[in-house]
């Protein structure tokens, strides 16, 4: 295939003279010459194509704990990159530069991406900055040759994706970290043009299969009351409750001009969520321990982080240095 030609979709049907796109709950029914919800998935000829194939708007190595992941291989950088696109339209979004597609997208090649990770030391590849799971085609080549040449792939994600191509995906993903943006179903419809059922799906299908972690944006005035995050973290512990979950601070960003989180309000959260989850963490915001990993068994503290500093010296292994009780980490 040349550089000109333009990639087939995966997950679509004919139906009425247009394509019926199956990847995410949307079911987008696409017109000829139109694109999905998405913005990335356009009716050809009759034939859904995917028109960011081979396509990034960036590029870059992070550390782990900005994915953020903070049980899988800790203290070590991955190769990050991302498109553009999503099948949300939340609207307080961090990148909705890349969501409205604003960015400027340049080609890769799926090896210079194998090289680039092994030239890094990367552990290897986060698909993430915008939805991987609308990129579905590409993130599948790719997560196989990065599996073949013994790195891993972690998606970050919104969760909003059908069941097939999920089960597709899920056999060549080493972590996940899902945002979970509420439990309430109008949160999803009103604010970020979506259904909550199909995150849930997500989330409990995948903690099955492979490392997952959470994320909850707590949003001022939206999703931050006790209620709310009560709602979450019960929702987490019913799942897995060793699922390490992150609160996050929300900051005025695109549509939403609400102020930032209080920080007594991520105080609150915090507390509320330690009462039935060892892995809690406190994101964009440094609150006294908030980022710590404390051994459920001894209270001993495992690992300590400093903004993206971590000191992993209470850690052996996936073990408590201080009593040896197993811990939810993949080293």
């Amino acid at each position: 295939m040349s550089g000109t030609e333009l990639h087939p979709a995966a997950h679509w049907k004919r139906e009425d003279g247009n394509v019926r796109c199956g990847l995410c709950p949307h079911r987008c029914l696409v017109a000829e010459g139109k694109q999905g919800v998405c913005g990335v998935r356009e009716n050809r000829g009759g034939d859904l194509v995917a028109l960011t194939y081979g396509k990034v708007a960036a590029v870059q190595v992070d550390p782990v704990e900005k994915k953020p992941l903070f049980h899988f291989h800790p203290g070590k950088p991955i190769l990050s990159i991302g498109s553009v696109g999503c099948n949300f339209r939340c609207g307080f979004c961090q990148n909705y530069h890349l969501v409205e597609k604003r960015a400027p997208l340049f080609p890769v090649t799926i090896p210079d991406l194998v090289r680039a990770a092994r030239r890094e030391g990367a552990i290897g590849i986060s698909y993430t900055y915008n939805e991987p799971m609308i990129w579905f085609e590409f993130v599948a080549d790719c997560a196989r040759e990065f599996r073949k040449s013994g790195m891993a792939n972690v998606l970050v994600t919104n969760g909003f994706v059908s069941p097939e191509p999920l089960a597709d995906l899920l056999p060549l993903v080493d972590a996940m970290n899902v945002d979970l943006k509420s439990m309430d179903p109008e949160f999803y419809r009103k604010i970020c043009g979506g259904t909550l059922g199909p995150v849930l799906d997500t989330i409990r299908r995948s903690a099955g299969a492979t490392h997952v972690e959470v994320t909850n944006l707590l949003v001022t005035g939206e999703n931050d009351s006790d209620e709310s995050v009560r709602a979450v973290v019960d929702f987490v512990a019913g799942v897995d409750p060793d699922i390490p979950l992150h609160l996050s601070r929300y900051m005025p960003m695109y549509r939403f001009t609400a102020p930032p989180t209080p920080p007594l309000r991520l105080a609150a959260a915090f507390r509320i969520a330690r009462e039935r989850l060892p892995y809690v963490y406190v994101g964009n915001y440094p609150l006294e321990g908030g980022g710590d990993t404390v051994c459920p068994a001894c209270r001993a503290v495992v690992v300590r982080r400093h903004g993206y500093r971590t000191d992993l010296s209470g850690l052996s292994g996936n073990r408590c240095a201080s009593c040896s009780a197993s811990l939810r980490f993949v080293v």
